[in-house]
């Protein structure tokens, strides 16, 4: 009896038949949570609205776990994909509330998502180990376009600041998700300004890039008397 391959679901899809019917089911994976929560919704279900069988399923994934886990690694592609192009052209005077925005109404869309991902994480910490390279990634992605607006590498402090100014917004994503805890709430235009506010005034923003830095005098020459 042959071995199962312990590769993820995406890597074990070589085929173009079996590549659509995989992204079929990713796709229709993300609509139904769109109206549904995680838990609530069967493989039988999941399969007969993607238009397969049960055993196309089980083809193609080993449980419902490792489809969440196809799930997770599609949104972080995604994620990487669409902020790239948003980190480099957006102009100077909107790009924080922009990225801010972005990443607000996309977990609210997939608000049910995301909460699954946040309940899953409680009981399987090795679970958000790649969720959370991803935001360190997109911490330094701050960074660097923070550094390249005001033309200097920023300072230790600095840096400390920017990345918990991307942890306090990530995380108060995060427990508006969970908690609802008001007394803003996502879907509302103040949650992404206030959020935004936040990151400038945590992060320091402001103050880094109002100064630019300094030129470096040459060297004066000694009059010879």
């Amino acid at each position: 009896m042959s071995e199962v391959s312990a590769a993820p679901a995406s890597e074990r899809i070589k085929q173009k038949r079996g590549r659509r019917t995989y992204d079929a089911l990713i796709t229709t994976g993300f609509k139904l949570l769109e109206q549904r929560e995680f838990e609530s919704i069967t493989i039988a279900e999941l399969a007969q609205a993607a238009g397969y069988s049960v055993g196309a399923f089980y083809a193609r994934f080993k449980s419902k776990d490792e489809f969440f886990d196809a799930l997770i690694a599609h949104h972080l592609e995604e994620r990487t994909r669409t902020r790239e192009p948003l980190f480099a052209t957006l102009p100077d005077d909107v790009w924080i509330n922009e990225l801010i925005a972005d990443s607000v109404n996309y977990y609210w869309k997939r608000r049910r998502f995301w909460r699954a991902a946040l309940i899953r994480s409680i009981h399987d910490p090795g679970f958000w180990q790649p969720i959370r390279e991803h935001g360190h990634a997109f911490a330094t992605s701050f960074l660097k376009r923070i550094e390249k607006q005001a033309q200097r590498r920023l300072t230790k402090a600095e840096e400390m600041n920017v990345r918990f100014a991307v942890q306090i917004a990530l995380g108060t994503v995060n427990n508006t998700i969970i908690n609802r805890p008001g007394p803003i709430f996502m879907g509302q235009a103040l949650f992404v300004e206030n959020l935004a506010r936040a990151f400038r005034l945590v992060s320091g923003y402001d103050d880094i890039v109002g100064r630019k830095a300094p030129r470096k005098r040459p060297p004066s020459k000694k009059k010879r008397r």
